[in-house]
């Protein structure tokens, strides 16, 4: 009895084995595409935030110089109106670039979407779906 039970546990041993080892190998791959993905937006990030930084240096210095432009061309006149004027504009056009830049934010399908992808394919596999229903969700 312990001939026929040997094989068999031998062969039930190797394939669990088999199955940790391409799990484990299904995990690192997805923890690559996780760390590649980390990667690509800690650089798109930084990015961005060197070319806004930047951007508002050189529009605030520009501003600046509008402003002083415009006043002194109305100095004699219509000093107060057009100071009003320049606060106005620059206020309403702050207002409009905080809530673009706030929907822009908001509106991006979000980090990681490769990886979430490979995981709900990697689930659906496990489940038995095929990809037809997968492409349903």
């Amino acid at each position: 009895m312990s001939e026929s039970a040997g094989p068999r546990s031998a062969g039930l041993l190797a394939s669990l084995r088999g199955l940790l080892v391409s799990g484990l190998a299904l995990a690192e791959n997805r923890l690559a595409l996780l760390s590649n993905e980390l990667e690509e937006q800690k650089l798109r990030l930084v990015q961005s935030l060197v070319m806004a930084v930047a951007g508002l240096f050189v529009l605030g210095v520009g501003l600046v110089l509008f402003a002083g432009l415009v006043l002194l061309l109305f100095w004699e006149s219509y000093r107060l109106p057009a100071l009003a004027a320049l606060t106005l504009g620059f206020l309403g056009a702050g207002a409009w670039l905080l809530a673009s830049a706030r929907r822009c934010l908001r509106s991006e399908g979000g980090p990681f979407g490769a990886t979430l992808a490979e995981l709900r394919a990697d689930r659906a596999a496990v489940e038995g779906r095929g990809a037809s229903d997968l492409s349903r969700r």
